[in-house]
């Protein structure tokens, strides 16, 4: 169970279901808020249209007693005087409280004279004229009123008015609360009780659609599974149809499954290759060593020699070719290339069957491994001498900041369709198959892959006078 919850459909359909779910709640929230807020307002409109008809009835003289109050189970309705005291009140309303007074009763006792003057005007200046309804925004508050013995919240609004008898009073008519607190609630339970539904169905549905957008990838994984169990490398993953990031995958795996066949084929190849090649010195010594031990006087003491340098030579470059493959790269540093060419010549000029002609016209520095660059310089001259019918020629020059060395023979050259064979391992071409003469096969190849690890290049063509030549390019620094 865990594994299955770690897995990415599970992952994929718990993340997007809490992203719904946040969305859900964030959205809901802000209905509610919304809800409320004009609900409240409606209330506020309510209660002041309210205040506002008893405020007008007083303003134009109507009195107290035959004032037309609304129904007080809808709007609750209390006037107040200066002095706080209740001139009018619905008949059937018990008890208030947020208003200007708790009283419910009107004051039987008439007004007191100082509430006027001989001017007509009254004594507050912020108080509305005589016979007017104040133009001000009204005050709003929450309170409570029982009706008829029942008690319920209502929102207030007090509007002043002004009597044509110079009294000012404060009319507060209230607006139930009751309809749009149940309307609110009504929501939010409709909300709340639909989102575990809502968040079930998004589940359900990711879970299903990750799991077919992820169905190719278990088939890559299982056809990998028995590609890796049965050791068949020519064995490719289905490709699907759908041109997405899923079927980039698998063709990229099928490439990586295509290279990975192609090395070990070659890997394969370069194994039983070496055996072969190793099996003819040993087998040479092994002969000799027996005819000495049976027949003493007949032992041939330079043949021993040159096998075991033979296959001396051969090991040193079987190991070299497993180093380049397992991706050995001493450090490297500046190296002056045309120094290191006239080192080599000297060092091999006594054992040359062909005198090489070198033209060194510069001096480049290209970034390597020295020993591995006169490796690469004494391979190519190797092939050259033994090839070459007279002439061996060599040059080095700097062109457009790649340093250029050719090397060229006047031998039978190579033919163009085994231009790029010759540098694949243990080849050896139909007139340079002799094992004394044409060596394993292994120089070229080495040489080009020594090359190719210093990121250079190194090619093989026609050369002016017949016979191959063979050029190297390598970047300067």
């Amino acid at each position: 169970m865990p594994r299955r919850l770690s897995s990415v459909r599970a992952r994929t359909t718990l993340g997007a279901t809490a992203v719904v779910a946040v969305a859900l709640v964030a959205a809901g929230l802000a209905v509610v808020l919304l809800l409320r807020a004009n609900l409240g307002g409606q209330a506020d409109l309510e209660a002041e249209v309210a205040a506002r008809d008893v405020a007008s009835q007083l303003a134009t003289g109507v009195p107290y007693r035959s004032l037309d109050l609304p129904d007080a189970d809808d709007h609750p309705v209390q006037v107040v005087d200066e002095r706080g005291r209740v001139r009018a009140a619905g008949e059937d309303l018990d008890a208030i409280g947020g208003t200007g007074s708790p009283d419910v009763r009107p004051d039987p006792s008439p007004p007191q004279g100082d509430d006027s003057d001989d001017d007509g005007d009254s004594d507050s200046d912020d108080d509305p004229g005589r016979g007017e309804v104040s133009d001000d925004g009204p005050r709003f508050s929450t309170g409570s009123a029982t009706v008829d013995g029942r008690t319920a919240d209502y929102r207030f609004a007090a509007v002043e008015a002004t009597t044509p008898a110079n009294e000012t009073v404060t009319v507060y008519a209230g607006a139930d609360l009751a309809a749009a607190r149940d309307a609110v609630g009504t929501v939010t339970r409709a909300m709340l009780a639909g989102l575990p539904l809502l968040l079930a169905v998004v589940a359900g549905v990711t879970w299903l659609v990750t799991r077919r957008a992820l169905r190719p990838v278990e088939g890559v994984r299982a056809e990998l599974a028995e590609i890796t169990a049965a050791g068949d490398l020519a064995r490719r993953v289905p490709v699907p149809e759908s041109r997405d990031e899923i079927a980039g995958l698998a063709a990229t795996t099928n490439a990586t499954l295509a290279a990975l066949e192609d090395s070990v084929a070659k890997q394969r190849g370069f194994v039983a290759d070496a055996s072969h090649e190793l099996r003819s010195p040993i087998a040479s010594l092994r002969t000799q060593l027996e005819v000495a031990a049976a027949h003493p006087g007949l032992l041939d003491v330079d043949g021993l020699v040159e096998d075991v340098v033979r296959l001396q030579d051969l090991a040193a470059d079987l190991l070299l070719l497993a180093r380049i493959d397992a991706g050995d790269r001493p450090p490297e540093r500046p190296v002056a290339l045309g120094r290191l060419v006239r080192a080599e010549l000297d060092r091999r000029a006594a054992g040359d069957r062909i005198p090489v002609q070198a033209s060194i016209e510069a001096d480049p520095r290209v970034m390597g491994v020295p020993g591995r660059l006169s490796r690469v310089i004494g391979n190519l001259l190797d092939n050259a001498e033994r090839h070459a019918d007279g002439a061996v020629r060599l040059s080095l020059r700097e062109e457009a900041g790649t340093a250029v060395v050719r090397v060229a023979d006047d031998g039978p050259g190579v033919p163009p369709a085994d231009r790029e064979r010759i540098f694949e391992r243990f080849v050896r071409l139909d007139d340079a198959r002799s094992r004394d003469e044409g060596g394993a096969g292994l120089g070229l190849a080495i040489a080009r892959d020594l090359v190719t690890a210093h990121g250079g290049d190194l090619t093989v063509g026609e050369a002016p006078n017949g016979g191959a030549l063979f050029e190297v390019r390598l970047p300067t620094v």
